[in-house]
C-alpha cells in the first residue's frame, strides 16, 4: 500500500504545484539562463553568422554593381559599334553613289564618243555617196549628151537624109542646151 500512498501523495503535490516555468520560485534561475543564452546567441550571431550573411550580401551587391558596370560598358561599346556601322554604311552608300555616277559619266562619254564616231562615219559615207551620185549624174549627163547627139544624128539622117558627124551632132546638142 505504500506504493499506492506515495503515488497518491505525488499526485496531490503535482496537482497543488504550479507549472515550473510559471512557478515564481524558478524565475531567477530562468532569467539567469535566459540572459546567458541571449548573450551567447547574440555573440554567436554577431561574430559568426551575421558577418557571413553581410559578406554574402556585400559580395552580391558588388557583383551586381560590377555586372551593371559591365552591361553599361557593353551598351556603350554596342552604341559605338552601331555608330561606326552606320557611318561605314553611309560611307559605302556615298562611295556606291559616286562609283555609279562615275560609271554613268564614263558610259555617257563612251556613248557620246561612239555617237561622234558613228556620225563621222555616216557623214563620210554620206559624202562618199553624194560624190558617187554626183559622178554618176555627171556620167549620166555625159551619156545623155552623147545619146542625144546620136539620136539627133539618127533623126537628121532618117528624116532629112543628111549624114551628120558625131562632133557636129554634139555641137548642135550643146547649142540647144545653152
Amino acid at each position: 500500500m505504500m506504493a499506492d500512498e506515495s503515488t497518491g501523495a505525488g499526485a496531490e503535490y503535482a496537482a497543488e504545484a504550479a507549472f515550473p516555468p510559471f512557478d515564481p520560485t524558478y524565475f531567477a534561475s530562468q532569467l539567469f539562463w535566459f540572459a546567458i543564452s541571449f548573450v551567447l546567441l547574440y555573440v554567436l550571431l554577431s561574430r559568426f553568422v551575421l558577418p557571413r550573411i553581410g559578406g554574402a550580401i556585400e559580395e552580391r551587391r558588388d557583383r551586381i554593381a560590377d555586372n551593371l558596370d559591365a552591361a553599361a560598358e557593353m551598351k556603350a561599346q554596342a552604341d559605338e559599334t552601331e555608330q561606326a556601322y552606320q557611318k561605314a554604311l553611309a560611307d559605302a552608300r556615298a562611295r556606291a553613289q559616286s562609283v555609279a555616277a562615275e560609271a554613268k559619266a564614263e558610259a555617257d562619254r563612251e556613248i557620246a564618243e561612239a555617237t561622234r564616231e558613228a556620225d563621222a562615219e555616216l557623214d563620210a559615207k554620206l559624202a562618199e555617196g553624194e560624190a558617187r551620185i554626183r559622178d554618176m549624174r555627171e556620167k549620166a549627163l555625159g551619156e545623155v549628151r552623147s545619146i542625144a547627139a546620136g539620136a539627133a544624128a539618127t533623126v537628121a539622117e532618117r528624116l532629112a537624109g543628111l549624114e551628120v558627124s558625131d562632133s557636129d551632132a554634139e555641137k548642135a546638142v550643146d547649142g540647144v542646151k545653152g
